[in-house]
């Protein structure tokens, strides 16, 4: 009988170990950032939001602007995290720090993009979104730089254009009309306090789970 005991004392302590080694790696998926979530991008230089809108520069490329805006409840401020053309990452698998990926606004299905055109306030390299329902060309494709090994939620990090390398930045340059108090956003071709980015308010999907929601859309 001591035997027997004993033996069913170990099974439990077995089965509590691999319940609690579930849980932990379960806790650690969650607090990655991962392909497919909608999210909030915040400069925590300058606190503001990467945002989009169907407005068009007035110089430059004429294509849709990209702007920084304060206002924290701006729709117009979610993207998608996507993966390449022709190499889409799996859903809900954490992004790796250096994975390149494509970073697409949600409400008009324009991805983020840079190419050879001045900015048209601080004269560094235009950001423009670019595309039609998430397809647009190989200049929409940026590197997440982080520390580690995936792309964790709470982490600062950095968007460096594979085809131009420069960074996505933002220094405080404050458009007019029609888009009146919103930042200038931008390449710039060094890493600095202007290029950090972090996740806020948005749907972080998990592998082959629900979204899980952080604030509300």
């Amino acid at each position: 009988m001591e035997v027997v005991g004993t033996i069913r004392g170990l099974i439990r302590s077995l089965l509590f170990l691999l319940l609690w080694s579930s849980c932990e790696g379960r806790d650690s998926e969650l607090s990655y950032v991962t392909c497919g979530s909608l999210v909030k991008l915040f400069n925590t230089r300058h606190n503001v939001r990467l945002h989009s809108h169907d407005v068009k520069y007035g110089s430059g490329s004429g294509q849709q602007s990209v702007t920084g805006v304060e206002n924290a409840d701006d729709a117009n401020s979610y993207w998608q995290i996507r993966g390449k053309p022709n190499n889409p990452c799996l859903r809900g698998a954490p992004i790796k720090c250096g994975q390149a990926i494509r970073i697409t606004h949600m409400k008009t299905g324009r991805n983020l993009h840079t190419h050879h055109f001045s900015s048209p306030l601080s004269n560094n390299q235009e950001v423009s979104a670019f595309g039609e329902n998430g397809e647009g060309d190989n200049l929409d494709v940026w590197t997440v730089q982080c520390e580690g090994i995936h792309w964790e939620r709470d982490e600062a990090v950095r968007f460096k254009h594979v085809g131009t390398d420069v960074f996505l930045s933002v220094t405080g340059e404050q458009y007019g009309h029609p888009i009146r108090g919103q930042r200038e956003v931008h390449g710039m071709s060094s890493p600095n306090q202007h290029n950090w980015w972090r996740t806020m308010e948005g749907v972080f999907i998990q592998p082959s789970q629900e979204p899980l929601r952080h604030d509300e859309l």
